[in-house]
């Protein structure tokens, strides 16, 4: 009995450590394939994509091409969403006033009811006039000029996001239509005013972002956080300054989304945000009255009182982007559509249903997917952002794109949200640097900062501002390249 039980004792020992084993086996496969889950579900995405253009068309020989643009243009859809809408979410994690996983939800529901409730119904095919179709030697010419432009940009986009750096996937796009434009047609091909409309534009939106940004922040500085009376001055200027949020955002959503129901010129717009700010106002101002009973006189309790409009602005900026750059991803893919259907191409084109919802559900999955490396790269990795100075940004990037559609500018959502981080992040350096003067002359026998230790205390991290510079400055010339040789090489196989 004794041997019985040391003999079942030996054998229960052995079957631990193999279940150990199992156990350690199991969780190394879960490391090892996490990694893999991602691209797993994109690639399936891609393909899903691709057999949704099958269905419509069919599986003829003639259709493999709207097949093939379809898969890319999933693609494209995917890196815009792990690149491009971090911007609007960034600001608002960076913050804490969301979670990365709260964020991700709102986005992927704001993103895609803005691409298909308000998504441009009709796209310019030649992305804003670029390239002159009557240059383009055939319609299977302009296919695979289109074809190459839509693959390099998503290559080009998704380059960049796994460097960390916010690209415009606009850009991306216009450069790939300009690459595949020259290889196609020659420099003559190319729209050169347009072109440098959209070049000045690189510098033009950071900086008019980050100057409203900044003035933001001054306001918001000066007249409550420096206050003695913090919270009896954000009784007074929150619900102002959320009234300005509401007109700034009513007005951009009316000029830029809702292209669909209606078009609304820039003084309806404003006179729609003008209407729209003042009820917000006077709603919000019982509101923030209650929300600021029994706080404390000090910062910290500030950030409770922006943290509700911050979150409203970030999902705000979803939709809106939604329906603005879904249908600037998706263009090159509705104009092989197009041109594969009837055989020839035009400056404008309508942008199928099916085309929308791969556009709206691609920039979902590519979120959820990609897209927490760039939301805390915009959020929390250029500088610190607090809710104040979080909701000056998206304050910011509604603003700028209203000023510039009244200026006609072409400007780029991306660089008017990360040159917004960037201004509020300079402000506060200079803000810094000028308190710290102004204490030094009050008490000269302060100690006295080493240049060294100065530098170490920079508010933006110069690094990051570095990569996204050059990565901004060479998104056309490189997606152009990359455009042209994707052309010849197509042009090659096909012929």
């Amino acid at each position: 009995m004794t041997d019985f039980n040391k003999h079942d004792a030996d054998h229960l020992e052995t079957l631990d450590r193999d279940l150990h084993r199992l156990s350690y086996l199991e969780n190394a496969t879960q490391y090892v394939a996490r990694p893999m889950m991602g691209p797993g579900i994109a690639l399936a995405f891609m393909v899903l994509a691709g057999l949704s253009a099958a269905i419509f068309f069919g599986f003829e020989p003639q259709n493999y091409v709207v097949i093939l643009a379809a898969v890319f243009g999933a693609y494209m859809a995917l890196n815009i969403g792990a690149n491009d809408v971090a911007n609007n979410m960034g600001p608002a994690v960076g913050a804490n006033a969301l979670t990365l996983s709260g964020a991700i939800a709102i986005a992927v529901v704001f993103e895609s009811a803005g691409a298909l409730l308000a998504g441009g119904d009709v796209v310019s095919t030649i992305s804003k006039g670029i390239i002159a179709p009557s240059t383009m030697a055939s319609a299977d010419v302009f296919i695979w000029a289109m074809m190459a432009a839509l693959i390099s940009a998503a290559l080009w986009v998704n380059l960049a996001t796994w460097v960390g750096a916010p690209v415009s996937t606009t850009h991306s796009v216009v450069g790939g239509v300009m690459g595949a434009g020259i290889a196609a047609a020659g420099l003559s091909a190319v729209n050169w005013p347009t072109m440098s409309a959209i070049a000045a534009s690189w510098v033009i939106s950071p900086v008019l972002g980050g100057a409203i940004a900044a003035a933001f922040l001054a306001l918001i500085k000066s007249r409550v956080i420096y206050q003695d009376d913090k919270i009896a001055a954000a009784k007074k200027w929150v619900p102002i300054l959320v009234g300005i949020m509401a007109g700034a955002f009513a007005s951009y959503l009316a000029l830029k989304g809702l292209k669909r129901i209606m078009k609304i010129d820039l003084p309806t717009a404003l006179a729609i945000g003008l209407a729209l700010g003042v009820a917000a106002w006077l709603v919000t101002i019982p509101l923030i009255r209650r929300q600021s009973e029994g706080l404390e006189n000090r910062n910290k309790s500030l950030k409770t009182l922006f943290g509700i409009p911050l979150v409203i602005s970030a999902a705000l900026l979803s939709f809106a982007h939604g329906a603005n750059d879904v249908a600037n991803a998706v263009g090159p893919l509705a104009a092989i559509v197009h041109a594969a259907e009837y055989g020839s191409f035009a400056d404008k084109v309508a942008i199928p249903m099916w085309v929308m919802i791969i556009g709206a559900f691609g920039i979902s999955f590519g979120l959820f997917l990609f897209g927490p490396k760039l939301i805390r790269m915009v959020g929390s990795q250029i500088t610190k952002l607090n809710p104040m100075r979080a909701y000056c940004v998206s304050l910011s990037a509604a603003i700028t794109v209203i000023i510039a559609s009244w200026l006609g500018l072409p400007v780029s959502s991306t660089h008017i949200a990360v040159g917004a981080v960037f201004g509020v992040g300079f402000f506060r350096e200079w803000d810094a640097a000028k308190r710290m003067r102004a204490s030094t002359v009050a008490m000269p026998d302060a100690q006295r900062i080493a240049p060294e230790e100065r530098r170490r205390r920079k508010l933006v991290r110069r690094s990051h501002f570095m990569t996204i510079i050059a990565a901004w400055v060479i998104t056309v010339p490189a997606a152009a390249i990359m455009s042209g040789l994707i052309f010849y090489i197509l042009s090659a196989v096909v012929h």
